[in-house]
């Protein structure tokens, strides 16, 4: 078995909306039907007793033998969940090379993923050969490193919180740092600590003096003490407050450093320099009580719980260390604060609070003898809690509340000292000791005794009111043409309907109309950028097929998918999508995850097209020249919405309702002669309806839609040369050429020309089918090669293109050219006025900044002023070249 490619796929999917593991597998004869080897299920599992069942998991193939690559599957999934990840998905499927599958596996941590994956491996290698496998190490290294890389439980049930509300994500760190929502809408969070708190506040919250004199100001109760400068003054202050007090530091969190209840100065000594690690020590009057949390989430009280200090109890035959770590078998019990509960340390604080009880670790208590370890109660070092949320009385939850508001905090653990929480603080002399920024939520979350609270939900309503979700609207494109002036166009008309708009194509990354990255920006790590920024208030998409291969889709769902055309030459033959049939599976992921109220707009002219809408959960509008078309008809006598040109308009229809939109308003069609460019003006007019813009934005933004050079560089750019017609466009297909041809067509001309070459990774026969189409539509071809041939050797790729053109019907004279630069200037040197030549540009900036300069060199200088003439004002020259971009690009 040999593994020729890993990659995680980080969005929806060829496979499936989960989150996966992909790998190209190679098995050899003896792999390819387990069935043959009759001992390797069985001592694969005595290796992994938990592997389940060893079938094919995909019911379309029931008869497909089973492989090592589907035991590398199932394996893989296997150990993840004996991990304790949550997955259920996997698949295998055979490709057309025999004895090579593709392999995905579901992850919830792309290392957790990898790493069982590889661990997979091993094990099926050491079942297949007789080899030993330690399940238990490996099992115990997954579950290490899913603790270390999942967000811990804080962050986590936020996070889970805004999933249930449909709120996107996205982790912007291994840490605890989260985008929830997009564009505009975005918030952030930082565990329990969110984007609305203020650097002030949290500064005041770590000065524990200066929070104290907040409250005690506002008229909370708060216990008396002081910061000291050393361990002379600490004592001293201790003396003027009185035993027992608490020494903890000034600017501090989750217990660091912090010992309540001290009674003696060998005690209080120890408790110094524990808090002295941390910077300036504070030394304030120990307030008696328990200690309880209390969680304030904007301006109510959402969570209270009791904590107990660790403590252990004895049997009378058991040291305390044996105790100890007979308490620390509790699964809930954790190093860190990935679980409910931390195990309990035996230290120098533990020691000094043992040794105030007349013990020491290797002490056997009596039986039932309550042991305390340390004094203060918190989680993190080994505490319990008790939740006491219905307990609280109205006075308490109101004195929380202030001091959180004293102190400026959108979210903030109270900590109070007192009997009980069901009687007003200052009837028991109780008091807060304290306020945290970033509180910890697992004691709410997961109590040790007592209900669990939806903290996660408390802070999404407060993040998110009135039940929004985070999103912007997205609109994702995608097809084998037109995707790149529909993605602009429709961009234009959500920005004319007054939204910010983010937009991403093949050109670059645009926001609110300045290009923030340059190249070929279709795939998901640009739309990820797009998404993150926060002036875009609509996103629109183009989601070429490399990047869903690649990585999946940036985004979970999206409100309008465009499926604009399906060629059969749309890069067949590369990562195993071989037919239409896979290209179609591939292209429909999009309208697989429109939202449930979303629209998926689609060609009804392309029945590959039209096969997609049972798969879109949403809203399907089809659109199409042709008004009389079935799939439109129907669709539109069931009072669904479609869109078609009659009389020179486009129309927009629902049940009764029309909108006409006419032509001759649009300049991107050229009054409607260039139907691929109506095409594409149908796609995004029903894109923007699906949102709700404005007819008059509609009307307005298909008017002023004037491209030129900087706004759609290689899509049908149109210049005037010495009289003759000259366009640029960077088709590179069959389908594109044969819109091309019918959109030149219909543009006269004395004679017409064609400058090609062919881009190297596409089939023989595309190649092929370019030149037989332009043969029978032009009278000159000048054929040229390509800057990079794409793996094909020197000269191959326009050999194909002379095969192309044999037995042509109207191509008279064939020549080729080397160079890009000097196919081009041989075809200008040839115009003459009223001739037509298309030019299938490769290096788009640096050729149409080529044709500018020749276009610019041939134009007319501005008439000298005639001898004797009256000075007047001189009037403005015509331009040198009149350029419309009408835009076609694959």
């Amino acid at each position: 078995m040999e593994i020729t490619r890993i990659r995680a796929l980080r969005g929806p999917n060829l496979w499936s909306r989960h989150t996966a593991i992909e790998a190209v597998v190679t098995c050899d004869a003896a792999e390819r039907d387990l069935h043959q080897q009759p001992t390797f299920e069985q001592r694969l599992r005595e290796l992994f007793p938990h592997v389940g069942t060893l079938q094919v998991n995909q019911p379309a193939a029931p008869s497909t033998p089973l492989s090592m690559a589907h035991a590398l599957e199932l394996v893989t999934l296997a150990l993840q969940a004996q991990a304790g990840c949550p997955v259920t998905f996997s698949r295998t499927t055979p490709t057309e090379i025999e004895g090579t599958y593709q392999v995905a596996v579901q992850y919830t941590e792309e290392a957790v993923g990898r790493l069982a994956f590889d661990k997979a491996q091993l094990l099926c290698r050491a079942a297949a050969e007789g080899g030993q496998f330690d399940v238990v190490a490996a099992l115990a290294e997954l579950r290490e490193l899913d603790e270390d890389e999942r967000l811990g439980p804080s962050t986590g049930a936020i996070v889970d919180a805004a999933v249930r509300r449909g709120i996107p994500f996205k982790r912007l760190t291994r840490g605890s740092l989260v985008q929830l929502g997009w564009g505009s809408r975005q918030r952030r969070i930082q565990a329990a600590e969110v984007d609305g708190t203020s650097a002030i506040a949290e500064s005041i919250a770590q000065d524990k003096d200066l929070t104290k004199k907040l409250l005690h100001a506002a008229g909370v109760p708060v216990p008396l003490g002081r910061p000291v400068s050393d361990l002379q003054d600490a004592w001293a202050a201790a003396q003027e407050i009185g035993l027992p007090v608490v020494v903890k530091p000034q600017d501090g969190n989750q217990g660091k450093g912090v010992t309540v209840g001290i009674l003696d100065r060998e005690h209080f000594d120890i408790a110094y320099q524990a808090a002295a690690q941390y910077g300036t020590v504070m030394v304030e009057r120990f307030l008696p009580g328990h200690d309880f949390r209390l969680l304030v989430v904007g301006n109510q009280l959402v969570a209270a719980a009791r904590r107990e200090p660790p403590l252990v109890v004895g049997d009378g035959e058991h040291t305390v260390r044996e105790l100890v770590a007979e308490v620390n078998k509790d699964p809930r019990r954790g190093e860190g604060h990935g679980t409910s509960l931390t195990r309990i340390r035996i230290d120098a604080i533990a020691e000094a609070r043992l040794a105030a009880q007349g013990l020491t670790p290797d002490s056997v208590p009596t039986k039932g003898q309550r042991v305390v370890m340390r004094n203060n109660a918190n989680l993190s070092t080994g505490g319990t809690a008790t939740d006491v949320t219905d307990s609280v009385h109205p006075l308490v939850a109101a004195r929380a509340i202030e001091a959180a508001q004293t102190v400026g905090l959108d979210i903030c653990g109270v900590d109070v000292v007192c009997e009980t929480v069901i009687k007003p603080l200052e009837e028991q002399n109780g008091g807060i000791v304290e306020v945290n920024a970033a509180p910890g939520l697992r004691m709410h979350l997961s109590p040790s005794y007592g209900k669990g609270r939806d903290v996660g939900q408390a802070v999404i309503d407060h993040m998110f009111p009135d039940g929004g979700n985070g999103r912007i609207p997205v609109i994702a494109v995608t097809g084998t043409n037109g995707k790149t002036t529909t993605v602009r166009l429709a961009a234009h008309l959500l920005k004319t309907s007054g939204l910010r708009v983010g937009m991403t194509n093949t050109d670059g990354v645009y926001v609110n109309g300045r290009q923030i990255d340059s190249g070929d920006c279709s795939g998901p790590r640009s739309a990820r950028n797009v998404l993150a920024h926060p002036d875009v208030d609509a996103a629109v998409l183009e989601t070429a097929r490399g990047g869903m291969l690649r990585e999946g889709l940036a985004f979970d769902q999206c409100d309008v998918a465009i499926v604009t055309n399906l060629g059969g030459g749309d890069h067949l033959g590369l990562n195993y999508i071989t037919t239409l049939e896979d290209l179609k599976v591939l292209k429909r992921v999009i309208v697989l995850n429109v939202a449930p109220t979303g629209t998926a707009v689609l060609n009804a002219a392309d029945p590959a097209v039209v096969a997609m809408a049972p798969h879109c959960p949403g809203q399907v509008t089809y659109f199409a020249l042709d008004g009389h078309h079935p799939v439109i008809a129907t669709h539109r006598a069931q009072g669904k919405r479609v869109v078609f040109v009659d009389r020179g308009d486009i129309v927009c229809a629902e049940g009764d309702s029309l909108r006409r939109l006419p032509l001759s308003r649009v300049p991107l069609t050229r009054k409607g002669q260039i139907g691929f460019q109506v095409e594409n003006c149908m796609a995004s007019v029903a894109a923007a309806w699906a949102l709700g813009v404005s007819w008059d934005a509609i009307q307005k933004g298909l008017a002023s839609f004037i491209s030129d050079l900087h706004g759609v560089p290689g899509r049908f750019n149109v210049f005037d040369y010495r009289g003759a017609t000259l366009i640029a466009d960077y088709g590179h297909n069959p389908d594109a050429i044969a819109a091309l041809v019918a959109g030149v067509q219909n543009m006269p001309a004395s004679r017409r020309s064609v400058v090609i070459s062919g881009a190297g990774d596409r089939r023989d026969e595309d190649i092929r089918g370019q030149t037989r189409l332009l043969g029978a539509a032009f009278d000159d071809v000048i054929l040229y090669q390509d800057a990079c041939q794409r793996g094909r050797q020197d000269g191959e790729v326009l050999a194909l293109l002379r095969q192309g053109l044999e037995g042509a019907t109207r191509t008279r004279h064939v020549e080729e050219i080397r160079g890009e630069f000097k196919a081009i200037d041989r075809a200008l040197g040839r115009l003459q006025p009223g001739d037509l030549c298309l030019i299938l540009i490769d290096q788009v900036e640096e050729a149409l900044a080529h044709i500018q300069q020749r276009v610019a060199e041939a134009a007319p200088s501005p008439a000298a002023p005639r001898p004797g003439a009256s000075a007047r004002k001189p009037r403005r020259a015509k331009p040198a070249s009149t350029v419309v971009a009408l835009g076609l690009r694959l």
